[in-house]
C-alpha cells in the first residue's frame, strides 16, 4: 500500500527516461531530447510537411503569373467597350461614295499625313509599312535612340541601314536622342521619355492643324486604303483608334482583332500629344495589320524580349535559348510561357494552348506579297528562322 499524504503519478513509455537527473552519455542526450521534441508529432505529416512546402514554393514561384492571368476576370473588370465604326472598302467604289457609306463628306483635296513611330530594329517590317503608306504619306517622321526602353545600349539600326529607305529620304524628319541608361529604373520611363522627345521631332516636321498624325508602333501597320479613305473625307472623329488584324512571329499565326493601339488623329496645336494608350471610344474596323514579333533572326526575338517594357516576363535565363525560341515559334506557343490577357473565363480558356496555323496570305500587305523571296518567313508555312 503507499504511503498517505500527495501523490504524483506521470505516465512514461521510456522515450525520456534519463533526460532529467538520470547520468546518460552526451549523445544519447540529444537523440533522447530530440525524440522528446518530436513525440507529438505524426511522422509522415512532417515528412510530407518538408518536402511538400518546398514544391509549394517552388510552382508558386514558376508558376504564379499564369495564377494570376486566370484569375484576372475576378480582380479586374473590363475596359468599357469601343464604338466599333463599320469599315467600307472596294477598289472599284469612288472615294465619294465610300465617304459617303461612313456618314461622311469627300473633301476637294486630301489632308497631309504624317506618319511617326519611336525605332529599335525593326527594319524588315518598317520598309513594309513605309511601301504600304508611302502613296498616301506627306512626312515620315522616325525617332531611334541609342538605348533600349530597359536601359541597354543598342546600335542605331536605322541610321546604318537608312540606304534601304531612299524612296522615304525626300519626305523623311529623322531624328536620335541619346539615352539616359538609368539603372533600375522602370522601363516605361524611359519609354515615356522618348515619346516626348518623338512629340517635339514632330512639330519640327512641321506639322499643323487639321493634318492627319498617325500614333502606332512600326509593327502596328494601318493598311493604305485605310489612311487613304481618311485622308479624303471631311468630318472623321478627331481621334480614331484603328482595329487591326493581330498576328504572332509573322502571317501564319493570326490571334485575334484585339489591336487597338494605334490611333490617327486630327492634329491639334498644344494640345495632340503623342501617345500609346486609350484615347477615345472610336474604333475603325478592320484597318490594318499587327504583326508582334515578326523578325527574322532569332537573335532579334532575344533582343527584344530584353528591350521591351516588359522584360519582367523574362522569368527564367532559358526563355532566351535559341533552339527553345525557334521551337515556340513553330508550335505558335508563347515566348514567355504566359496565359492569355482576357478578363473572362470563357476566353482565357478558349485561347489556352499554341495559335493554330492559317494558311491564307489574302489581304496582306501588297508589299509583302510582291517582294516574298526577300520576306518568305513572314508567310504561312515558314517558321524556320535564321540565327543571326
Amino acid at each position: 500500500m503507499p504511503e498517505a499524504g500527495h501523490y504524483g503519478y506521470k505516465k512514461t513509455d521510456g522515450i525520456c527516461d534519463g533526460v532529467c537527473g538520470e547520468p546518460v552519455s552526451k549523445a544519447a542526450l540529444t537523440m533522447s531530447r530530440l525524440k522528446c521534441a518530436l513525440r507529438g508529432f505524426d511522422l509522415r505529416a512532417l515528412i510530407a510537411l518538408l518536402i511538400g512546402v518546398p514544391i509549394l514554393i517552388l510552382m508558386i514561384y514558376a508558376h504564379g503569373q499564369k495564377v494570376t492571368y486566370f484569375l484576372r476576370p475576378i480582380w479586374e473588370s473590363p475596359p468599357k467597350p469601343f464604338n466599333t465604326i463599320p469599315h467600307y472598302y472596294h477598289e472599284n467604289v469612288t472615294m465619294e461614295n465610300l465617304c459617303k457609306l461612313h456618314g461622311w463628306k469627300v473633301r476637294d483635296t486630301p489632308r497631309r499625313v504624317f506618319d511617326a513611330v519611336l525605332f529599335s530594329n525593326e527594319l524588315d517590317i518598317l520598309e513594309i509599312r513605309w511601301n504600304e503608306l508611302s502613296p498616301y504619306v506627306s512626312e515620315f517622321v522616325l525617332l531611334e535612340s541609342n538605348s533600349t526602353f530597359t536601359g541597354m545600349k543598342k546600335p542605331l539600326h536605322f541610321k546604318e541601314n537608312r540606304h534601304r529607305f531612299g524612296f522615304a529620304e525626300s519626305r523623311l524628319t529623322y531624328g536620335m536622342i541619346g539615352g539616359r541608361f538609368v539603372k533600375g529604373e522602370n522601363p516605361f520611363v524611359e519609354e515615356s521619355y522618348q515619346r516626348v522627345a518623338l512629340d517635339q521631332l514632330i512639330k519640327i516636321a512641321k506639322i499643323e492643324d487639321d493634318d492627319l498624325l498617325i500614333m502606332s508602333d512600326v509593327d502596328e501597320i494601318p493598311s493604305g486604303h485605310t489612311i487613304d479613305l481618311l485622308r479624303w473625307c471631311d468630318d472623321i472623329p478627331d481621334i480614331l483608334h484603328l482595329q487591326l488584324r493581330n498576328y504572332l512571329y509573322s502571317f501564319e499565326f493570326f490571334l485575334d482583332d484585339k489591336s487597338w493601339r494605334a490611333s490617327i488623329h486630327r492634329y491639334r496645336s498644344g494640345k495632340t500629344r503623342y501617345a500609346h494608350f486609350r484615347q477615345t471610344v472610336e474604333l475603325l474596323a478592320d484597318s490594318g495589320w499587327h504583326c508582334s514579333f515578326c523578325f527574322r533572326y532569332i537573335s532579334d526575338f532575344a533582343f527584344k524580349m530584353q528591350a521591351y517594357s516588359h522584360v519582367d516576363r523574362i522569368r527564367f535565363k532559358y526563355f532566351l535559348n535559341p533552339d527553345r525560341i525557334q521551337d515556340v515559334i513553330c508550335r505558335g506557343a508563347d515566348l514567355f510561357d504566359m496565359l492569355p490577357e482576357e478578363y473572362t473565363f470563357q476566353e482565357i480558356i478558349a485561347k489556352l494552348g499554341p495559335i493554330p496555323s492559317t494558311y491564307s496570305a489574302v489581304h496582306l500587305p501588297s508589299y509583302l506579297l510582291k517582294n516574298v523571296e526577300r520576306f518568305r518567313y513572314l508567310l504561312p508555312g515558314n517558321c524556320r528562322r535564321e540565327s543571326g
